[in-house]
């Protein structure tokens, strides 16, 4: 058994890397937000592989905690999660550039698909570039939960949280609030019973590749600008809404109350708000919106929106981009000739309004979770969620499964091409850890060479 002595010498021994520039860690934001697919287990996955375990920026308890956080909030968690370790890195400035480059290459991506899908129409080849992407996205989400349930189930008593997490969403059907909420108090109450098994960080008498040092490692000052302040606190709430306002009120003068650009304004801010458990838990009620009220697209178009969203970089949520885009083209506000214009104007009104609770949430709220860092109290019911989590994105791997290997229903007929493709994506992902790009871009081109044979 190891003794703290020699732990201290191991600890030094591996010292800190470089604090990165913000040049640096801006190279670096960009980046991810151009491969990060694989929906938010992936990008979560693909976040701890590159911060804490390659480029040492964030220990994995600093990097749990925020997790945990994001975890809790309404919108997409992984992005919130982005913004939130930019912040810790560089302030203000290091967030909002973190979250923003997180989202504009899919916003981007998005508006080309979306212009080519509106303009030119499906093509063989388009759908065979699909048919390929999809077992591996099945592949990439199962992949994301076992490496995240490697490092946050450290005891059978997270392992069961897990596991009755999983029946709870897809026996019963029991909403993701219910599920965290529920993972919440059972840590507020294992802190007090049995404060070993929920206590977070990496690494107590564990291998020494656990134990280097992060930039902001376990035991590291929380920083100046991270450091909760009551002024600042207002000053970042008055600067989000007023954001808010003042962009609401200019669609409204533009257009009117009812005019499209403000009732997507609107819509989309609700939708942010009720975005509890990732993409899928809003996207039923974006799609009845859309589609029944607001005839902004069609429920085979939105079908097809949600299948773009999947193959695209950048939080799942993004489909929003493409319901916007199409209800700008079919509904223009700026005459026929320019429907592209209303679509990509459309488009980025629903992804300002879609996200800007997210900045909020973080820039203001980060410094309160901050100060939460190493108190087993605030720190236990985030460790039970984050177990939670983990039966959660099962749940999510086992639902592509179902519409990828069984396309025709369970009764239909099985897809086995799509689960060979699943399958050696897995190993490849588990086993010889392909990047997900890689993985991805063969897969496409697996079914882009199905469709020129067919």
């Amino acid at each position: 058994m190891r003794d703290s002595a020699s732990d201290a010498t191991e600890f030094q021994a591996s010292p800190a890397p470089p604090a990165p520039t913000v040049a640096q860690a801006l190279s670096f934001w960009l980046r991810l937000g151009c491969i990060s697919f694989g929906g938010p287990a992936g990008q979560i996955a693909l976040m701890h592989t590159e911060l804490v375990e390659r480029r040492r920026w964030i220990s994995e308890g600093r990097y749990l905690h925020a997790l945990n956080y994001c975890m809790l909030l309404p919108g997409p968690e992984a992005q919130q999660l982005a913004t939130y370790l930019g912040w810790l890195l560089h302030g203000t400035r290091g967030g909002i550039a973190a979250g923003a480059l997180f989202v504009l290459p899919s916003l981007v991506i998005l508006i080309a698909l979306s212009w080519i899908y509106m303009a030119l129409g499906q093509t063989p080849a388009v759908a065979g570039v699909l048919w390929g992407i999809k077992p591996a996205v099945t592949a990439i989400v199962l992949a994301a939960a076992w490496r995240i349930g490697k490092r946050s189930l450290k005891n059978a008593v997270l392992w069961a949280i897990a596991a009755v997490a999983f029946v709870a969403i897809y026996v019963f059907h029991l909403p993701f609030p219910v599920i965290v909420l529920s993972a919440a108090l059972v840590g507020l109450v294992g802190a007090r019973t049995a404060p070993d098994h929920f206590r977070s960080g990496s690494g107590h008498g564990s291998h020494s590749a656990q134990r280097v040092r992060a930039v902001i490692d376990d035991d590291t000052p929380t920083p100046e600008h991270a450091r909760f302040s009551r002024p600042r606190l207002l000053r970042q709430l008055a600067v989000g809404l007023g954001l808010w306002a003042g962009v609401m009120a200019a669609l409204v003068a533009w257009g009117g109350l009812q005019g499209t650009l403000a009732q997507m304004g609107w819509f989309f801010t609700k939708a942010a708000l009720l975005t509890f458990g990732g993409a899928y838990a809003v996207l039923p009620y974006v799609a009845q919106a859309a589609v029944m009220h607001h005839g902004w697209l069609s429920a085979p178009q939105m079908i097809d929106g949600l299948a773009l969203g999947e193959t695209t970089p950048g939080p799942l949520i993004m489909v929003v981009a493409f319901v916007a885009f199409v209800g700008g083209w079919t509904q223009p506000m700026f005459g026929p000739e320019a429907v592209f214009m209303a679509g990509v104007v459309a488009a980025c009104v629903a992804t300002f309004f879609t996200f800007l609770p997210s900045f909020v949430f973080i820039l203001a709220g980060g410094a309160l979770v901050e100060a939460t860092h190493g108190q087993l109290r605030f720190t236990a019911p985030l460790v039970a969620i984050a177990a939670a989590v983990v039966g959660v994105i099962v749940n999510l791997a086992v639902f592509f499964a179902q519409h990828v290997l069984w396309p025709e229903g369970l009764g239909g007929a099985f897809a086995w091409a799509s689960a060979l493709i699943g399958l050696a994506s897995a190993v490849a992902l588990m086993r010889f850890e392909v990047s997900v790009m890689r993985v991805i871009g063969a897969c496409a081109l697996i079914g882009l060479a199905r469709a020129l044979l067919a």
